[in-house]
């Protein structure tokens, strides 16, 4: 189930406006989420989450991009969502790879459907301000991501492990109004981890 959070004017770059793109699942990768080729040919996408919830709504966006995912458990016992490898993605791949690091790529541009993304992948409140997730195991694309949030008019706070990160952490209410305008209503299950809760 969907609604609205509040009412408002789309804006050009809202998650609302775009149609939905396997491009999109770069938002899985702002976070924790990993690629892994296979040659030159094919690459599966995998992302480890806190709830189950966010493995079901992420499986749910894949799908509307015709991506399949199998939903599974870590060493660990989280949740563990994961593509089969596939051709359509080593695009991003190649795009999201520099050398064998994880890497931002040149261009990236955080539209309404990968900040969703993002915000689906792990987006919580932390400390009176909305924490999206960076992925400890890929600390250069921290500043990246930072500064094209920053671009996006969504300047964030780089908030390290010790604060409930590492993370970008969004305070203001101008700033959560514009994120939750550009990422669109909450799927029901993460009403209570949006920018701008349901007052209903």
């Amino acid at each position: 189930m969907f609604y609205s959070v509040f009412v408002r004017q789309l804006s050009m770059f809202s998650a609302e406006v775009y149609p939905a793109s396997v491009d999109d699942l770069a938002g899985v990768l702002c976070g924790h989420g990993q690629l892994v080729s296979f040659g030159r040919t094919a690459a599966r996408l995998s992302v480890v989450v806190d709830a189950e919830w966010r493995a079901r709504l992420l499986a749910e966006e894949c799908a509307l991009r015709g991506v399949a995912v199998e939903l599974t458990h870590s060493e660990e016992g989280h949740p563990l969502l994961r593509t089969a490898f596939r051709a359509d993605l080593i695009a991003l791949a190649n795009a999201w790879t520099r050398g064998a690091v994880k890497a931002v790529p040149t261009g990236l541009r955080l539209d309404g459907q990968t900040l969703r993304l993002w915000a689906l992948s792990g987006g919580d409140w932390s400390h009176a301000g909305y924490l999206l997730p960076l992925d400890p195991r890929a600390p250069d694309t921290h500043e990246p991501l930072a500064e094209l949030l920053t671009d996006t008019g969504l300047r964030a706070s780089q908030i390290g492990i010790r604060a409930g990160g590492p993370g970008l952490r969004l305070t203001g209410r101008g700033r959560l109004a514009r994120l939750a305008e550009l990422i669109g209503p909450a799927p029901e299950p993460a009403a209570l981890h949006w920018p701008l809760r349901s007052t209903a």
